[in-house]
């Protein structure tokens, strides 16, 4: 129903932790390149447990071949850089959660593709770091579902 877009993700764990949580919210995971990691590397496929095979999981060589191939699909990107928080906004099916890297977020070019209104971000304490890039995944993925009344689960 939706999709969740990592933008270069360098940590293993939280790929694989996302895996999962595709697999369990049923949204379909693009991994667009480069990667820090081998998606053959022992923690990724730990943390994804058994759920690689219940999980949908495109790989793109960048961020242009992954928009063209998401077409007319509305991509909201994940960053601390917006004003608009997760909760204001009405989902809809077929949209892209787009999430940045653990360690520098989406790359200005790709942010300023995204008009202001697409940009969404988690609420935080002042002057404190961005969350886990997996929680983060998991609190916007469930909300989007939610909004849906879950929609194909149990």
């Amino acid at each position: 129903m939706f999709h969740i877009a990592l933008y270069q993700p360098q940590v293993p764990p939280n790929t694989g932790n996302i895996i999962r949580l595709a697999a369990n919210n049923g949204c379909t995971l693009h991994l667009i390149e480069p990667l820090g990691f081998d998606l053959a590397e022992k923690n990724l496929r730990r943390a994804g447990l058994d759920y690689h095979d219940l999980a949908q999981v495109n790989r793109y060589s960048n961020y242009g071949e992954f928009a063209t191939t998401m077409g007319a699909n509305r991509i909201l990107a994940c960053t601390t850089k917006a004003i608009q928080t997760y909760d204001k906004i009405a989902y809809h099916p077929g949209d892209v959660l787009l999430f940045g890297s653990e360690t520098s977020g989406l790359a200005p070019d790709v942010l300023a593709g995204i008009a202001p209104e697409r940009k969404i971000r988690i609420p935080m304490m002042p002057n404190n770091r961005s969350l886990n890039l997996s929680n983060a995944v998991a609190i916007i993925s469930y909300e989007a579902w939610r909004q849906w009344k879950y929609s194909g689960g149990s």
